[in-house]
């Protein structure tokens, strides 16, 4: 990371968006681990691929506040600071709609969503396709595994190859997995 990169990720102030996500705290993920410390994550891989975007780091922080707290009084998002209405609007591009499958979600983001959003949802994936190695559920690891071969995979191809290379390790490895235990179980292995 250059001077500059960290003179502006010194400037960044996440504290009152971390706040925001402690809403989060105790909501279980149905891929494993949890929603708060899911954030982060997001985030630490975005500093990872040399991300240092003051409102996407921001938006990843709170990025599943909206669609997983019902309650939550998005004007605390958008009056946050300066740039609460941008990471607004940057978190409602990634978050999927009641009305919406989860096909529908993924097709809507690959054809429509801005760049950011696109870098926020692979990097988000990275982060849900690493905590699968908590998930007991096979089945489950196998249908998410293969919903990131057809929809974000085509993503990483367009905003970032570095990611691409990850999110192909964690499918190939995950599909390792699934062939494996899948082996066991069928007394084939």
């Amino acid at each position: 990371m250059t001077t500059e990169e960290m003179l502006r990720l010194k400037g960044t102030f996440l504290a009152p968006y971390m706040q925001l996500a402690t809403a989060l705290i105790g909501k279980v993920r149905e891929g494993g681990g949890n929603m708060f410390r899911h954030q982060l994550d997001t985030m630490a891989t975005l500093i990872d691929y040399g991300y240092i975007d003051s409102v996407l780091l921001k938006a990843s922080i709170v990025h599943d506040l909206i669609e997983d707290v019902p309650d939550f009084n998005h004007n605390l998002l958008l009056g946050i600071d300066f740039e609460g209405p941008d990471v607004y609007d940057l978190v409602m591009e990634i978050t999927r709609f009641p009305n919406e499958t989860k096909p529908e979600f993924l097709t809507r983001i690959r054809e429509s969503a801005s760049r950011d959003a696109k870098i926020l949802k692979v990097a988000d994936r990275i982060s849900n396709m690493i905590s699968l190695g908590f998930v007991i559920n096979v089945e489950f690891i196998s249908r998410y595994t293969e919903e990131t071969v057809t929809y974000i995979i085509p993503i990483a191809e367009e905003v970032d190859k570095a990611m691409l290379a990850e999110l192909n390790s964690l499918v190939k490895s995950r599909r390792k997995y699934v062939s494996v235990f899948t082996r066991r179980e069928t007394g084939n292995g």
